[in-house]
């Protein structure tokens, strides 16, 4: 992904460009991701306050202010809406079928309802997503791998994101097999996490493994940090180690983001969203927190530490 081409120069639009960006976290919790997202609009020849302009609309978690978020962003007459995630997507989608959709980043398109088919995705809607029932799946493994009398694993999910029951079903799967039962723990504000890890402990649950849900990511170190204090082993996105986990498995958000400047650079000059083949991410990585194992009192197995990309010591 990261030598992806960025196409070379926006000279052929000569109005200034008004992009709709659609949040589904906060201001705050998405400024890695978002300026992801502008390096690569400048990289394509952008310049913001020249030949476009960014309006931004963020739901702060709260996936029911999505669908007004949405209306409002299309009443400003933006010439594209950048979303990420399956809530942020689905409201775009119900408010308009006529503007552009860009979405930078979904777990699974098909699954979510949001387009039928990766190569002609039809519509208003192209972008970038990743195989999040695979990446489940995989962490299930992992956390096997670190302690093998691994019985119970807890899912912690957005109830609000509808790409659950698919990720749900690619975990039981993996985790039936191996004697692993999984549970699931939903929420739905930041306010409900604490609880729902005490919860977690009480069912007795070894190990958790967290969505990949925009609310979810912008509360990993809150996660973390529980997760910690009650012994539990974790499991989540890419960066998930650097804010205290133990295991990190995913994508580069950053490098998405910014590939979603390339879709708005040829919609902005032309194309069409529905010629544009939805994109699928293939490259993943796995980072491991030393550093957390030893706050567990767990060792992580050499043959995990040798294949990850990034070590916490």
């Amino acid at each position: 992904m990261a030598g992806w081409p960025l196409a070379a120069s926006a000279q052929s639009v000569s109005k200034v460009a008004r992009i709709g960006f659609l949040g589904a976290a906060s201001a705050s919790g998405y400024a890695n991701q978002v300026e992801g997202f502008r390096s690569g609009l400048r990289e394509v020849g952008y310049t913001e306050g020249s030949n476009i302009s960014i309006v931004y609309r963020w739901a702060e978690g709260r996936y029911e202010r999505l669908p007004d978020l949405a209306a409002d962003l299309v009443s400003a007459n933006v010439d594209v809406i950048v979303t990420h995630g399956a809530p942020a997507t689905l409201a775009a989608k119900k408010a308009t079928e006529t503007v552009p959709i860009v979405v930078a980043i979904i777990g699974d398109p098909i699954a979510s309802g949001i387009i039928t088919s990766l190569a002609r995705p039809g519509g208003n809607i192209t972008g970038s997503g990743f195989f999040s029932p695979e990446l489940g799946a995989k962490r299930i493994e992992f956390l096997k791998e670190v302690m093998s009398d691994l019985s119970q694993v807890a899912f912690l999910y957005n109830e609000d994101n509808p790409t659950t029951l698919a990720v749900f079903a690619a975990m039981e799967a993996t985790a039936r097999p191996q004697g692993i039962k999984l549970l699931r723990f939903p929420v739905r504000r930041s306010t409900d996490l604490e609880s729902a890890i005490e919860r977690i402990v009480q069912a007795r649950a070894q190990a958790m493994v967290i969505q990949d849900d925009g609310m979810l990511l912008e509360n990993t170190r809150t996660i973390a940090g529980l997760a910690i204090k009650q012994g539990l082993l974790t499991a989540g996105g890419a960066n998930l180690h650097r804010e205290g986990g133990l295991i990190g498995y995913g994508i580069n958000v950053f490098v998405l983001f910014r590939r979603a400047a390339t879709f708005v650079d040829k919609i902005l000059k032309g194309a069409k969203p529905a010629d544009i083949p939805f994109e699928q991410a293939t490259r993943f990585e796995t980072s491991v927190s030393s550093k957390t194992a030893k706050t567990l009192g767990i060792n992580i197995p050499n043959t995990l530490l040798v294949r990850a990309d990034e070590v916490v010591e």
